[in-house]
């Protein structure tokens, strides 16, 4: 079209109309996205620090998902605790009734204590969450990363509450079979607390150890728990660190990039409202041509 000439006041008309025409578009693409920067093109520093604070904050709360499944294993092995606590107090009340209980009572007793140790093995044994059991072995540990960035970590170490581990007497002897433990204690041959029944001095002395042996378990479940308990507050502070401070990165991210909407409508308005004023000023200035045309015929 460069062999058709336009008068200078048509061609600035057009000229404006094409720019009123490009801030429209403009306008319409940040009212549709919500974002007045939606790429390198219309602002290469807002928009790579932008995604720069994106990708900050999508790390981390790839972190604080870990985090929350790590508050989950743990809060898993203190309901473990919670129930071996439980188990342990009622072998003791065991103990303690075996004292004044006749023989056939002891024997029935026996088989109670027994089946509690066996009790106290399954329960921490199901205490696990994704495969993963801090309270029924030592080897086990769980790690918590808190950033991508740094080696900031929490490491939560397994304990054995098993009853083979927490209840012992003598060199190591395990209180989950009793007749063992009694045997040890010097009652040779002896089958539970039944045998027990007529050797006063020997029965409150083994049945001392007993309650005694019992009693360091507690403490041991007790001890596992407050620390378990410590870790999970920990682990909730960090996650609501790590909540905050995401949300803080993605705020700072969208106010790079987002549109101020209420100013882009009335922008649109404006624009719209040129546009059409921009179409009369064209038609306006054609009108010479038109005169000319009038001439002619």
């Amino acid at each position: 079209m460069a062999d058709i000439t336009l008068t200078a006041a048509v061609r600035t008309s057009l000229l404006n109309l094409s720019e009123t025409s490009s801030l429209l578009n403009r306008t319409q693409e940040r009212l549709t996205t919500g974002k007045k920067v939606n790429s390198a093109i219309d602002d290469a520093i807002s928009y790579f620090s932008s995604k720069s604070l994106s990708d900050r904050a999508s790390d981390f709360s790839v972190r604080k998902d870990e985090i929350d499944q790590g508050i989950s294993s743990v809060k898993a092995a203190v309901n473990g605790t919670d129930i071996a606590d439980t188990i342990l107090k009622q072998m003791k009340g065991i103990v303690n009734s075996a004292r004044s209980a006749d023989a056939t009572q002891r024997a029935a007793l026996t088989t109670q204590f027994n089946d509690l140790a066996k009790q106290l093995n399954s329960a921490v044994s199901d205490a696990s969450y994704q495969g993963l059991n801090l309270v029924d072995n030592t080897a086990a540990k769980l790690t918590v990363y808190f950033s991508q960035g740094t080696a900031a970590s929490l490491d939560v170490t397994a304990t054995n509450l098993k009853a083979s581990a927490v209840l012992t007497v003598g060199n190591a002897v395990s209180l989950g079979t009793i007749s063992a433990m009694l045997i040890t204690a010097g009652a040779a041959g002896a089958a539970g607390f039944s045998s027990l029944s007529n050797v006063a001095s020997i029965a409150g002395s083994v049945l001392d150890n007993v309650a005694a042996q019992i009693d360091n378990a507690i403490s041991t479940v007790r001890s596992a728990a407050t620390k378990l308990g410590g870790n999970v507050t920990l682990l909730q502070t960090r996650l609501d660190f790590t909540t905050s401070y995401a949300n803080t990165l993605t705020e700072g991210s969208d106010k790079l990039t987002l549109a101020d909407l209420n100013e882009e409508g009335a922008n649109l308005v404006a624009l719209q409202t040129r546009q059409q004023i921009g179409i009369q000023t064209l038609s306006l200035a054609g009108q010479q041509s038109q005169a000319i045309l009038s001439l002619l015929r």
